[in-house]
């Protein structure tokens, strides 16, 4: 292989990971969604369009129907799936199985899926010779690494979530912001009881805004 070629297949490779990554991500997304039967086709939806980019990466001419009975023979039964969702509806459950939240599990899905279809195709496969059988272990496999991944990725952003609401709470009890959000308070109510009309309190609101702004 030459050089260049090298550097092609390296260029499809980040190009194909990166297509994974964020398609992975808006499947955990939609594992948030609270009916099952638009959580199942949310995120049958994504990773049918994942495959779709994936296909225009190496070149391969994307076929919806073949796609869609791929991604059911190596993740099993949409009905099965669908029915497994449902639990959401079952009191002291929620929205986790076996410890394990259905955005982890869509997106651990989503990421073996990719993997799948990234390796069959950078190994010269297309639609025609795609064998599910032959690639179940290596989606399996790909399924476990995914849900850690995905595990990974739901602490950090809880994390995130956890840190901006301490910056807040902070923030909002210095005394120059308390007195700025008490000073908006007391116009939202003048123009509510009809003392201010909408054009005087957005004047006001600005003066304020801006009068803080110069104070800090």
């Amino acid at each position: 292989m030459s050089e260049s070629d090298n550097k092609k297949d390296q260029g499809h490779t980040a190009h194909a990971n990166s297509i994974i990554k964020n398609h992975m991500i808006w499947s955990m997304g939609a594992g948030f969604i609270p009916v099952p039967v638009a959580d199942f086709f949310a995120v049958t939806a994504i990773q049918l369009d994942m495959i779709r980019q994936l296909c225009k990466v190496y070149s391969i001419d994307f076929k919806e129907t073949e796609g869609k009975a791929i991604i059911t023979s190596l993740t099993g039964s949409g009905l099965a799936r669908l029915g497994a969702r449902a639990v959401k509806f079952i009191p002291g459950i929620g929205s986790a199985i076996g410890g394990l939240t259905l955005a982890v599990l869509s997106g651990g899905s989503t990421y073996a899926i990719g993997e799948v279809f990234k390796k069959h195709f950078e190994t010269g496969g297309t639609f025609l010779d795609f064998d599910p059988q032959r690639l179940k272990n290596y989606y399996d496999e790909k399924f476990e690494k995914g849900k850690q991944m995905a595990k990974n990725m739901e602490v950090k952003e809880k994390v995130k979530h956890e840190k901006a609401e301490e910056k807040v709470e902070e923030m909002t009890n210095q005394p120059k912001v308390k007195d700025l959000v008490k000073q908006l308070e007391s116009i939202s109510e003048m123009r509510d009881n009809g003392v201010l009309t909408d054009a005087e309190f957005e004047t006001l609101k600005k003066k304020i805004l801006e009068a803080q702004s110069k104070m800090s």
